[in-house]
């Protein structure tokens, strides 16, 4: 999946979420890359919903990972590496089983900050913000 698609809004955001959700499977690693307030979780949530999770997906931020299990059992791990310095700090917590993850599919928000990680993400998404609130979303299929 190599595309490049604009979003004007936030439900946009989250239908490009849930078409991103079709080309996911088990054993996924996902980075997204963008600004502060891009929308980088809405997209999440969209991808969420195509995997069957009904819970309400939340920025990580704070606790540096989520954990959701879908109607259909498929585990979504949502982490967000923007207070991560290294791959080192997700292990010393226990999350470095998740990049990529044996069992679910795992999405990174700020991969970029923990060298190597986007070049062993099976897909990469980029959120650029244009004018007027609209979002440039790339799409693109990962090395891994």
């Amino acid at each position: 999946m190599n595309k490049t698609v604009i979003a004007h809004d936030a439900s946009e955001m989250e239908e490009i979420g849930v078409e991103l959700g079709s080309h996911v499977r088990s054993g996924f690693l996902v980075s997204v890359i963008g600004q502060l307030g891009a929308g980088k979780t809405t997209l999440v949530k969209g991808l969420a919903r195509s995997l069957l999770i009904t819970d309400v997906v939340c920025s990580p931020s704070y606790l540096l990972a989520r954990n959701y299990t879908g109607r259909s059992g498929t585990v979504l791990h949502h982490i967000d590496a923007y207070r991560v310095a290294s791959l080192d700090a997700l292990a010393e917590v226990g999350l470095d089983v998740y990049l990529p993850p044996e069992a679910g599919v795992s999405v990174v928000e700020w991969p970029d900050n923990i060298d190597g990680l986007v070049e062993q993400s099976n897909i990469v998404v980029r959120i650029r913000v244009l004018e007027n609130e609209a979002r440039e979303i790339t799409i693109t299929q990962g090395e891994a």
